[in-house]
């Protein structure tokens, strides 16, 4: 869990770029990116360590795939690797509960590195670019209208959920923030991938629910001692119990002149 941060951003320094779908709403003038949206984004959860030789190119794909502004890409660094030789820095137990999670909804038999779960509802080692968009195809035929939160910080201040109406599909669900680190470069010197550089992106620092919804027009706000300013910011609308994701949204620093 991150600790308290006491450095914030001097005005002007430092804004955000709101992704996905909610940029478009922006720019238009409106409030729309809180409204079902079916131009996504769509949420994209690579489960990976540093510890395992397979995990690389996926976590190249996930790169990639962080760039879009379709996609809200994360990264959770599972610690059950890390007796073979190298301690991965970024695994914690709560991310390697988060994947224990979806292997029950999902019915899977075993966990497995690497793994993509797109939207909360199907799954792949995230390899290829043909299975990440197939798994994105199924995304969006099952989800075609999303509950796209509003995100909103201002320099040095709170972050900003916001949700209007939505029908929910399954009973009540879940906000979640993931903060998250853009990227990172580490030699690894022993287990599997000792002697390489590798690099990660969108790394998960910390998670939280911060509320359960019930599909009426809501609004929080989460205090900026819990995210850094150089830190990304994803929030997950997913159906209760670690479900189906029915919409999410992201914010990541851009530095200003």
């Amino acid at each position: 869990m991150l600790s308290a941060m006491s450095n914030v951003p001097k005005p002007g320094r430092r804004t955000f770029l709101i992704g996905g779908a909610a940029a478009a709403a922006v720019a238009a003038g409106g409030g729309a990116a809180a409204r079902e949206n079916a131009a996504g984004p769509w949420a994209i959860e690579l489960f990976t360590s540093q510890g395992c030789s397979s995990c690389p190119p996926a976590d190249r794909n996930l790169g990639a795939l962080a760039r879009r502004a379709d996609i809200v890409a994360l990264s959770y660094h599972v610690d059950y690797w890390d007796y073979i030789g190298w301690k991965d820095r970024f695994a914690t137990s709560a991310t390697t509960q988060r994947q224990r999670a979806y292997a029950r909804s999902l019915k899977q038999r075993y966990v497995y590195t690497p793994e993509m779960v797109v939207d909360g509802i199907v799954h792949d080692p995230g390899v290829t670019n043909a299975a990440i968009e197939a798994m994105l195809d199924k995304a969006r035929a099952r989800s075609p209208r999303r509950a796209t939160p509003e995100l909103s910080c201002p320099p040095g201040g709170p972050l900003t959920i916001r949700l209007a109406p939505f029908k929910l599909p399954n009973g009540p669900a879940d906000v979640v923030l993931a903060v998250y680190d853009r990227r990172h470069s580490t030699p690894v010197n022993s287990g599997e991938n000792g002697g390489r550089t590798l690099e990660n992106f969108n790394v998960v620092r910390h998670f939280e629910v911060v509320s359960r919804w019930n599909g009426s027009a809501a609004q929080w706000t989460v205090a900026p001692d819990r995210f850094s300013p150089d830190q990304g910011l994803a929030v997950l609308v997913q159906s209760a119990d670690q479900g189906p994701i029915l919409g999410c949204n992201k914010l990541e620093p851009v530095a200003t002149n």
